[in-house]
């Protein structure tokens, strides 16, 4: 009993975990990262870099925490957010197998306009770069589909890794596109927009079935 406990809270946290960086997607945004902070001392780049994961982080952890109750202030169901939150990360999605900048995240423009500016680490970084609507959505989501104080524990968990990880992605952006070059990362921003795409699907066509069933 205990080793089925076990072993079902592992795969539900490879499932979790995954999801989530899937949504995060760090690497894909490597190159603007690398583009917003390339006037900057390697000094100054890491304390952006830790300023704006652990801003995204605090977001991601609050909306995660909170979102039953901003659903229910808005009378919004589960499954409504379910279906527009697949759409939202299926856009994303298409941009990423096309390895464009999803204007969900940023835009050309925001980018051009953010290298004067000081406060990066914010806007366009931290907000909406790291965590924008598509991982807000996600994160309301996952935390609502289950009732277990254990399970929702491996969500919050798997939130920080996510985010423990992203900040080293970041401390070390330069070198990773060194290592991995302008091909690979657009190889890699393809494959997580299929991965991306794939929880697009579940996602809304759950909400939509669990729709469905409630009106009939």
């Amino acid at each position: 009993m205990i080793t089925e406990m076990i072993t079902g809270n592992i795969g539900f946290f490879i499932y979790m975990f995954t999801s989530i960086f899937v949504v995060v997607s760090p690497i894909s945004g490597v190159v603007t990262f690398i583009s917003l902070t390339s006037k900057m001392t390697r000094d100054e780049k890491n304390e952006i870099a830790k300023k704006s994961v652990t801003l995204a982080c605090a977001i991601a952890l609050f909306f995660a925490i909170t979102g039953s109750i901003i659903l229910n202030l808005f009378s919004i169901s589960v499954d409504s957010l379910r279906v527009a939150g697949g759409l939202l990360l299926f856009s994303i999605a298409f941009d990423m197998m096309h390895a464009k900048i999803s204007r969900e995240s940023i835009t050309d423009e925001e980018i051009s306009e953010s290298q004067e500016r000081t406060d990066i680490w914010v806007f366009p970084i931290g907000l909406p770069l790291l965590t924008g609507p598509g991982t807000i959505s996600t994160v309301i989501v996952l935390m609502e589909s289950t009732a277990s104080i254990e399970q929702k524990i491996i969500i919050l968990v798997s939130i920080v890794l996510t985010f423990v990880l992203c900040l080293y992605i970041f401390l070390f952006s330069r070198r990773i596109h060194k290592f991995i070059g302008y091909n690979g990362m657009l190889v890699f921003t393809r494959l997580m927009g299929l991965l991306l795409a794939a929880l697009a699907v579940d996602l809304t066509s759950t909400g939509l079935i669990n729709i469905f069933n409630l009106t009939d």
